[in-house]
């Protein structure tokens, strides 16, 4: 597949949703089209192939989609970070903000071993709480978050202030609210 592949066109912009003045970059165009997933895969492939990674965090429930692939192809651990209450078994667990009230996700405690060099990946970094969150779980574990990866990233929402500390990548930005 090509490098210059048109993610743009693959996925819908949905005007008024969730709410009123809001433009939602909806990634599930991007699974119903197999070319558009088979380039994102193969995109983050080709960026981590020779990195030192010993595993994939995901974010719930999105970022599953286009982390279980990537830690399949790499031949490294697939960690899933899921909201409160989905994980049997000991959890580490972070609070974070939302636009009206608070969230928590968490990790099984044993997921993660000290000294771990791991990716985090979601689908979409919209204000970067939630990456941030599953960031700090973990650096709590005692392992390194050698990257953010994400498929969309919004910084017009200032989104990368909250993870600056973190190397950010992603393979499509939009820069305002407009379609």
């Amino acid at each position: 597949m090509s490098d210059n592949y048109n993610l743009d066109d693959a996925i819908r912009k949905v005007e008024g949703f969730p709410k009123e003045g809001i433009v939602f970059y909806d990634i599930t165009s991007i699974l119903s089209n197999p070319a558009a997933f088979s380039y994102c895969i193969a995109q983050m492939v080709k960026m981590y192939t020779d990195k030192s990674i010993d595993g994939i965090v995901a974010v719930e429930a999105r970022g599953f989609l286009f982390a279980a692939p990537l830690a399949e192809r790499l031949g490294i651990p697939l960690i899933l970070a899921r909201k409160k209450g989905k994980l049997p078994g000991k959890v580490i667990e972070r609070s974070f903000a939302l636009e009206y009230g608070e969230d928590v996700i968490q990790i099984q405690q044993n997921d993660i071993k000290k000294g771990q060099n791991l990716l985090l990946i979601d689908d979409l970094v919209a204000t970067g709480g939630t990456l941030k969150a599953a960031a700090e779980l973990i650096e709590d574990s005692g392992a390194t978050v050698e990257e953010i990866c994400c498929i969309i990233g919004l910084p017009f929402l200032n989104n990368f202030e909250p993870l600056d500390k973190y190397k950010l990548t992603t393979l499509i930005n939009y820069e305002s609210e407009s379609v």
